[in-house]
C-alpha cells in the first residue's frame, strides 16, 4: 500500500491475533498489536514523577480515588509504534478481547493516541471470516461501564495489596503480598491443612465376596448384619475422623473388629448363599454444559494434568489462531449457527438418533456471570476435529477436550439400567446381607462423545458396564472367595488446582479469567507448594493467614469477598456510589489504612509467625528470617532447629519435631581423617537428614558434603564408610561405544550412575559403593532404551525410512518419520505386519491432510543407489572431496525478513518469544535490550540468551516451511 494512503487501522492485543484477523480483512486494513496494556498505575514513585507526593500507591484518594496512569519506559516504544501506525489512518477499529480487560486495553490505547478520526469497537468471540465480517458490520462504541468495572477493581486491588503488604514485610518476611483474592485462596488452603492436622484416623472392617451364579462371577459387599447396617466411610465425620455424633455403634451401625470380621468371612465361605431381593431402576444422565473458563481449567487439570496457567495459555493460542471461541467467559450459551453446526456434526458422526428433538439450553451457574459471550467451543460451524485440523500435542489435547464437551452438550441423554441384588448367608448365628450392583447401558447418548475423566469414551463405556447374572429371587450362588478388609478413614483431601478453582467459583470469589494468575502468584510468593497435583500451604502461608485473620478478618472471609464482587458490579452499573464504598474499605475508622498503622505498632511478629497444635505439644513451629523452624525445650533448655522448606504442617508429628531438635543440637561425630590430605571427617545432621562433611568448614571454600545413601543409618557409618562415600564419584570404567567414563555418585535425588549427560538411578537393592561396571551399563542402556522402538517392522517403500512399533502412554503405535499412528483397540502388536502398519500410517497421513509432514519422495531410490555405489567407491574420501560434497548442497535461500518470520512466532512461548520479538522487531518496532529486559523483569544477559533460543527455533521453522514449499 503506498505510503500515506488512507487505511483503516485495526488494533488488537497480540501479534498472533493480528495475523489471524489480517487473513479475513481486505487490502484497505492494517492490523497492529498493542502487546497488552500501553499504560498502567505507576510501579514506583519515580514513575509517578512530580505527582508522587499527592498520590497513594498511584491513586489520588482525595480526588475520588482517581487512578494516575503512566506510560512505563518499556511501553514507550509500543506507543511510538502505534502513533506511527495511526498516521494516515482514516478510521480506527478497536478489536481487543470482548471482556473488561479487553475493553480497558482499548480505552487506554485511545486515551494515549487521542485520534482525530472516527473510532469503532469491533466485538467478536471467535476469529472466523463470518465473525470478523459481522463485527465490521455491527460495530459499537466502547462500553464505559466495562472500563469502569475493570478500573474500580484495579484501584481496590492496588489499595488492598499495597497497603497491607508492608505489614507482612515487617512482621513475617520480605517479598510477601496481600492480594484481595489470593489471600482468600491461601486461607482456604490453610483451613484445609488445619482440618488435616486435626484429623484422627479411625479403623473399621468390612467384608467383600466373589460369588458365582451359573458361569458368571460377580462381587458383593456386606451391608447389614443381624438387621443392622454395617458402618461405612460416610458414617465418619470428615473433619475429625470419628464416628458421627448422631450415630451409636451397635444400635445404629455395626462396627466389626478384626477378629469378628475374619471369623464371619471364614464361616460365610462354608455356608449357602441365597438371592433375597432384586431391584431394577433406569436412570437418565444429561450431558454437562459446554465449557466456561473455570470448568475448562478444572477438566484440563483432571484429564490432561495441565495447570490453570498452561490450560489458558494453550486456549489463548487456539483462540488467536481462529480455532475456538473466546476462552474467558462465564456463559454456557451457544450461538444459533453453532447449535446448527454441532447438531449436523452429531447426526453425521453418531447418527440422527443421538440428537434431542430441540437444541439444549443451559443456565449459567456462576454467581457473577458477566458479558454476553458464548461458551467455549470450536470456532465456526464445521466442527472439525483435532485430527482434521492437524493439531498436535497440547494444542490437540485441549482442542479435543473442548470439541467433545461442546458436541456432547447437544446430544441425547444416556439411559442406564442399574440392577441391585441382595444376597443373604447365615454365619455365626446371624444373617449377613451382601449387596451387588450391576450396570447396563441401554442407550449411550452423549457418552459416545464425552465421558468425565476418560479420554476414550467408547472404551470407558465397555469397561463401566457390568451386568449381573440373570438370576431370580431364591436362587443360590456359590462363594468363591470371602475376604475381611481393613479400612482407615482418610483426612480431607488437599485442594488441587481444579478443586480450588471450583470452590472459588462456587463461592463467587474473583473472576474465572483471573484464577490462573492467582494460582501462579500464591506459588511464586511462597505461600503454597505444588506436590504432584496437590496444593500444600507452606508455613509462610500459615503465618500470613494468621496475621490477616487477626487484623483483617473480613478480607479473607469468603462471604465478604463474594459480596465485594457484587458491590463492584453495582458500582460498574452505576447502582452504587464508588467513593463512599472505597472510603469505607480504605479510609474509614475501620479502614485498611488505619488498621495497618495500628498493626505495625501492636502486632507481635514472633507470636503471629508461630504455629501451634496439640499434636505437636510441647513443640511449636515458627517462620523466621531463614524459613520455618521448630522450637521447644530439650533437657530444660530452649532449642531451635530448621525444618525443610517443603515440610507440610499436617504431615509433621511430635516425634518429627523432637527428632529435628535432637539432631540439630547433637554435636557432629568425628569419624577420623580423610586420606590423602588428612582432613577431618564429620557426621552431621541437617534439616534434610544426616550427611558427611569433609573438613571443619573453617576455610573460606565450601567443604565437601554428601548425603547418606537410602537405608544407611547414621549409627552404621564408620571411618571406612565415610572415606568411601566422601571419595565419590567412583569411576567404573569407560563406555564401550563412546570411550568416556561411567561414574557412580550420590545426588539430590539419591544414588545414580552417569555417562555423559545420561543419568540412571541406582535401585534400592544396589549399593553405590559396590555397583559394578556391567550393572551400570545395564542401567544406562535401560534408561536410554525407554524411547527405543519395541520392534522394527521394515522400511517404508516411499522413502526407505524405518517403520517401527512403539509402546506409548495411550497404547501401542507405529511410527514413520514424524507420523505416529495408534493401533486399533484389540489389535495384537506382536502380530502386526509391515503391510498393516503402512495402512495405519497412510490413514493417519490422510487424516492430517495438509498438516502432515511430507514424505521424502525418491529417498528410497537414492538410498539404494548410494549403497550400490559404496561397494565400488574407495572406503576413504579425501578432505577436499568431502568438503566439495558438503558445498554441493542446494544453496540456501535469502535470509528471512522480520515480516516473513511473524507466522512462525507461535513456535516459541514465554520469554523466548517476547525477547526475540522485542530485539528483532518482529510484529513491532525493535526494542533496545535494556528497555526490553526491564519490561520483562529479567537481566540483559537472560534476555539475550532467550532471544537467541527463540530466534533459532523460529528461523528453523521458517527454513523447514520454505524447503517443503520448494
Amino acid at each position: 500500500m503506498p505510503k500515506g494512503s488512507a487505511t483503516r487501522l485495526v488494533i488488537v492485543e497480540s501479534p498472533t491475533k493480528a495475523r489471524t484477523i489480517e487473513k479475513f480483512l481486505g487490502s484497505g486494513y492494517r492490523v497492529v498489536a498493542s502487546m497488552g496494556h500501553v499504560r498502567d498505575l505507576p510501579a514506583n514513585a519515580k514513575q509517578a514523577g512530580a505527582d508522587a507526593k499527592r498520590l497513594t500507591y498511584g491513586i489520588d484518594v482525595a480526588d475520588g480515588y482517581r487512578p494516575h496512569y503512566v506510560i512505563s519506559p518499556q511501553n514507550q516504544k509500543k506507543v511510538t509504534a502505534l502513533k506511527r501506525a495511526l498516521s494516515g489512518a482514516s478510521e480506527i477499529y478497536i478489536a481487543t478481547d470482548e471482556d473488561r480487560e479487553g475493553e480497558a486495553i482499548g480505552w487506554h490505547v485511545l486515551e494515549v493516541l487521542k485520534p482525530q478520526v472516527p473510532v469503532k469497537r469491533m466485538a467478536f468471540h471467535e476469529i472466523t471470516a463470518a465473525a470478523i465480517k459481522r463485527a465490521l458490520d455491527e460495530t459499537r462504541d466502547l462500553d464505559v461501564h466495562l472500563v469502569e468495572a475493570q478500573e474500580t477493581r484495579r484501584v481496590l486491588d492496588r489499595l488492598v495489596g499495597y497497603a497491607i503488604s508492608p505489614l507482612l514485610w515487617r512482621k513475617i518476611s520480605q517479598g510477601l503480598s496481600a492480594g484481595r483474592v489470593q489471600s482468600v485462596a491461601v486461607r482456604l488452603l490453610v483451613a484445609r491443612e488445619r482440618e488435616r492436622l486435626d484429623f484422627v484416623p479411625s479403623s473399621y472392617w468390612d467384608i467383600e465376596a466373589e460369588l458365582k451364579a451359573g458361569e458368571q462371577r460377580f462381587a458383593a459387599t456386606l451391608v447389614r448384619l443381624g438387621g443392622v447396617r454395617l458402618v461405612s466411610g460416610k458414617d465418619f465425620d470428615d473433619h475429625t475422623g470419628r464416628l458421627r455424633s448422631d450415630l451409636q455403634a451397635g444400635r445404629d451401625v455395626v462396627m466389626l473388629d478384626e477378629a469378628r470380621a475374619k471369623a464371619l468371612a471364614t464361616e460365610s465361605l462354608k455356608q449357602p448363599w441365597r438371592v433375597a431381593n432384586i431391584e431394577e431402576r433406569t436412570e437418565a444422565r444429561r450431558p454437562a454444559p459446554p465449557f466456561i473458563t473455570s470448568t475448562l481449567q478444572q477438566e484440563a487439570s483432571r484429564k490432561l494434568g495441565l495447570s490453570a496457567r498452561d490450560a489458558m495459555r494453550v486456549a489463548q493460542g487456539l483462540y488467536e489462531r481462529g480455532l475456538i471461541t473466546y476462552m474467558r467467559t462465564d456463559s454456557t450459551n451457544l450461538a444459533p449457527e453453532a447449535l446448527e453446526g454441532i447438531r449436523k456434526s452429531v447426526a453425521e458422526r453418531y447418527g440422527a438418533d443421538h440428537l434431542p428433538e430441540a437444541p439444549r439450553q443451559y443456565a449459567s451457574k456462576s454467581k457473577n456471570a458477566q458479558e454476553a459471550h458464548e461458551a467455549i467451543r470450536p470456532a465456526g460451524t464445521d466442527m472439525q476435529t483435532a485430527d482434521e485440523l492437524g493439531l498436535r500435542d497440547r494444542d490437540a489435547a485441549v482442542y479435543d477436550l473442548i470439541w467433545k464437551r461442546a458436541v456432547a452438550s447437544q446430544m441425547r441423554d444416556a439411559s442406564l439400567k442399574f440392577t441391585t441384588a441382595t444376597l443373604e448367608v447365615e454365619a455365626l448365628a446371624e444373617v449377613a446381607s451382601f449387596r451387588t450392583v450391576g450396570r447396563t447401558t441401554l442407550f449411550a447418548g452423549f457418552l459416545r462423545a464425552y465421558v468425565e475423566g476418560s479420554d476414550d469414551p467408547d472404551g470407558s463405556l465397555s469397561e463401566r458396564d457390568n451386568p449381573l447374572p440373570p438370576f431370580a429371587i431364591g436362587e443360590l450362588a456359590s462363594p468363591q472367595r470371602v475376604d475381611a478388609l481393613a479400612h482407615e478413614t482418610k483426612a480431607p483431601a488437599r485442594y488441587t488446582e481444579a478443586s480450588l478453582v471450583k470452590r472459588l467459583e462456587g463461592e463467587g470469589i474473583g473472576r474465572p479469567s483471573t484464577y490462573a494468575s492467582i494460582l501462579d502468584t500464591i506459588v511464586q510468593r511462597g505461600y503454597v507448594r505444588k506436590v504432584g497435583s496437590q496444593l500444600v500451604p507452606t508455613f509462610t502461608g500459615f503465618a500470613t493467614t494468621q496475621l490477616l485473620e487477626a487484623e483483617f478478618a473480613e478480607l479473607v472471609d469468603e462471604k465478604f469477598t463474594a459480596a465485594m464482587e457484587d458491590d463492584l458490579d453495582k458500582i460498574a452499573r452505576g447502582e452504587q456510589a464508588r467513593v463512599p464504598y472505597l472510603d469505607a474499605i480504605y479510609a474509614g475508622q475501620r479502614g485498611i489504612a488505619q488498621r495497618v498503622e495500628g498493626g505495625l505498632a501492636s502486632v507481635d511478629a514472633k507470636a503471629i509467625s508461630t504455629i501451634s497444635h496439640p499434636k505437636w505439644a510441647p513443640y511449636r513451629v515458627a517462620v523466621g528470617r531463614y524459613g520455618p523452624y521448630v522450637e521447644g525445650e530439650i533437657e530444660g533448655e530452649t532449642q531451635r532447629a530448621s525444618l525443610p522448606e517443603d515440610a507440610a504442617a499436617a504431615d509433621l508429628t511430635r516425634e518429627d519435631l523432637h527428632r529435628a531438635l535432637v539432631n540439630r543440637n547433637t554435636p557432629p561425630s568425628a569419624l577420623g581423617f580423610y586420606e590423602p590430605g588428612g582432613a577431618p571427617m564429620f557426621l552431621k545432621r541437617g534439616p534434610y537428614g544426616p550427611y558427611l562433611q569433609l573438613g571443619d568448614g573453617a576455610d573460606e571454600e565450601r567443604p565437601k558434603r554428601i548425603s547418606l545413601p537410602p537405608g544407611i543409618e547414621p549409627e552404621a557409618v564408620d571411618g571406612a564408610m565415610a572415606q568411601a562415600l566422601l571419595s565419590l564419584p567412583r569411576q567404573l570404567g569407560t563406555h564401550p561405544e563412546s570411550g568416556e567414563l561411567i561414574e557412580a555418585h550420590i545426588g539430590r535425588f539419591g544414588p545414580y550412575v552417569r555417562h555423559q549427560k545420561l543419568f540412571a538411578s541406582i535401585p534400592k537393592d544396589r549399593d553405590v559403593l559396590s555397583i559394578d561396571f556391567e550393572a551400570a551399563l545395564t542401567l544406562l542402556a535401560n534408561k536410554r532404551g525407554r524411547g527405543a522402538p519395541r520392534r522394527t517392522l521394515g522400511d517404508h517403500p516411499d522413502d526407505g525410512e524405518a517403520v517401527t512399533l512403539h509402546d506409548g502412554r495411550y497404547g501401542p503405535y507405529v511410527k514413520h518419520g514424524k507420523i505416529n499412528a495408534s493401533l486399533a483397540e484389540g489389535t495384537d502388536p506382536d502380530a502386526l505386519t509391515l503391510e498393516e502398519a503402512l495402512e495405519l500410517v497412510a490413514a493417519r497421513r490422510e487424516a492430517l491432510g495438509a498438516a502432515a509432514p511430507k514424505p521424502k519422495r525418491g529417498a528410497a531410490k537414492g538410498k539404494a543407489s548410494s549403497k550400490k555405489a559404496s561397494k565400488s567407491a574407495p572406503k576413504k574420501r579425501s578432505t577436499s572431496s568431502a568438503s566439495k560434497a558438503k558445498t554441493a548442497k542446494k544453496p540456501a535461500g535469502p535470509k528471512a525478513t522480520p515480516a516473513e518470520l511473524i507466522p512462525f512466532l507461535d513456535k516459541v512461548e514465554g520469554l523466548e518469544r517476547e525477547a526475540f520479538a522485542a530485539l528483532d522487531g518482529i510484529g513491532r518496532g525493535a526494542e533496545g535490550p535494556e528497555s526490553a529486559a526491564a519490561r520483562l523483569g529479567v537481566s540483559v544477559s537472560e534476555l539475550e540468551a532467550a532471544a537467541k533460543r527463540g530466534r533459532f527455533k523460529v528461523r528453523m521453522a521458517f527454513g523447514r516451511a520454505r524447503s517443503q514449499q520448494g
